[in-house]
């Protein structure tokens, strides 16, 4: 059942039925299991592409290793007895273990081609994935009412995680997390990285929570039925089925009160809405579609921004501070998007992301459609359209940063400035349209 807060802030006009075309066949697959995992501070980056908080530097895909791989485990097994990991443990955990291949390859890997917004959305909310929730939230009620008690984070959203990272603990991956980890910390493109996911997948195997043949992720190392890297599990784990062991691998409580404790620690406001999608004004100041601009509801509805027909909004809910996400540019849907929505985001740094965990825990309660409509003829740009069109608004003098291929803080600016000096809206997002005019000057 949903909370009586939860249906005061439910949109009742935005459900139409022909808002969203659902591909079953997506759900059967894992959203996030594969993902690649950064430290807390940068969470995971999702399988949908979408901006990072800033530009970044070329990764370098022709790393040779200056040493062989016994060469640094040895030095690797000195430094982690230096961490406190016992020699038995080492040696358990290193027996016959030799880089992957596959995740070398994975790891350097950079798609060409990525999924427009709404088909990512297609698929993590699919039918077959929301009866599936629906089905355990009944069946998990109790459990559930307990963690919303002890860390005040709604159960729709704790379940929502808990499908898009595993499809409810049915793809957790199923290499070895010991062996990936060692992988990319001998030829990795980030190996302090690897590295200190390594010694905390030591520590993790030295307190007795997970043997070392079952220890299993994605190629990356991210873990268990909520996807945890080693370091994040180490700090927000949770034994709460009380069995002496977090084990986020087999036990649902488990899994589920870890996520719980990380969103509460990443901010999450009991009570509080994520988000609702809004209608902008044809006049809309799109400069004001940045992440880093929070207002009050109260001054998003002074600069025109409409709620949805029946929308009612809480006591004191006009002071909440929200920004503006438009996952798809000026031509696709709006929403404003508050605290608990940078919540999920720090678990995922990604807003097509954020967004599918939103509004799958609201299908659970019957809502979450979208009555915007997406900007289906304007397919995202490929990795390499990318990369021209930093180079050329470079050449333009707009300063997008390193030619990357990622669509960072610099580069929405540099977007920005163009967009304004060809008078459209200057929302930010990268377009087809925009990259043609670039090339024809």
């Amino acid at each position: 059942m949903p909370s009586r807060l939860s249906l005061r802030w439910q949109p009742r006009q935005l459900i139409t039925a022909t808002s969203l075309v659902l591909l079953v066949a997506c759900a059967e697959k894992p959203t996030a299991a594969d993902a690649i995992p950064l430290a807390p501070a940068q969470p995971a980056q999702s399988a949908v592409t979408t901006p990072l908080p800033s530009d970044s530097t070329p990764a370098n895909d022709d790393i040779q290793p200056s040493q062989t791989f016994a060469q640094w485990q040895a030095a690797f097994r000195e430094q982690a007895l230096q961490a406190g990991i016992s020699a038995s443990t080492f040696d358990r955990a290193f027996l016959d273990v030799t880089p992957d291949m596959d995740v070398i390859k994975a790891d350097r890997s950079q798609p060409e081609f990525t999924r427009p917004v709404w088909e990512y959305l297609d698929g993590a909310l699919s039918p077959v994935r929301v009866r599936k929730g629906k089905a355990l939230l009944e069946q998990h009620a109790q459990l559930l009412s307990q963690l919303e008690q002890r860390y005040g984070v709604d159960r729709q959203i704790l379940v929502s995680v808990w499908g898009m990272e595993s499809n409810f603990g049915q793809f957790q991956g199923k290499k070895s997390v010991i062996r990936s980890l060692a992988t990319l910390a001998y030829e990795g493109r980030r190996p302090q990285f690897a590295h200190d996911q390594l010694l905390a997948a030591l520590q993790i195997l030295q307190n007795g929570d997970i043997q070392v043949d079952a220890m299993r992720g994605s190629w990356a190392g991210a873990m268990g039925q909520t996807q945890f890297i080693p370091t994040t599990y180490n700090t927000h784990a949770v034994d709460f089925d009380g069995d002496g062991r977090r084990d986020i691998w087999n036990s649902s409580a488990d899994a589920l009160a870890s996520t719980a404790h990380y969103l509460q620690s990443s901010g999450w406001k009991r009570g509080q809405p994520w988000g609702f999608e809004v209608r902008l004004p044809s006049t809309f100041d799109f400069w004001l579609a940045d992440g880093s601009q929070r207002k009050s509801v109260a001054e998003w509805l002074e600069l025109g921004v409409q709620l949805p027909g029946g929308t009612r909004l809480p006591e004191n809910s006009n002071q909440l501070s929200a920004a503006l996400l438009l996952p798809a540019g000026a031509r696709g849907p709006a929403f404003l998007v508050f605290d608990n929505f940078r919540a999920i985001l720090k678990y995922n740094n990604s807003s097509s992301y954020a967004l599918a965990v939103s509004l799958l825990g609201d299908r659970f309660s019957g809502w979450g459609y979208i009555a915007g409509g997406w900007p289906k003829d304007d397919l995202p740009l490929s990795r390499n359209e990318r990369i021209e069109l930093q180079s050329l608004l470079n050449a333009s003098g707009h300063e997008a940063g390193n030619a990357d291929g990622i669509i960072g803080a610099n580069t929405r600016k540099a977007i920005r400035n163009a967009q304004q000096a060809q008078g459209w809206p200057a929302d930010g997002y990268p377009t087809q349209k925009l990259l043609e005019s670039l090339r024809q000057h």
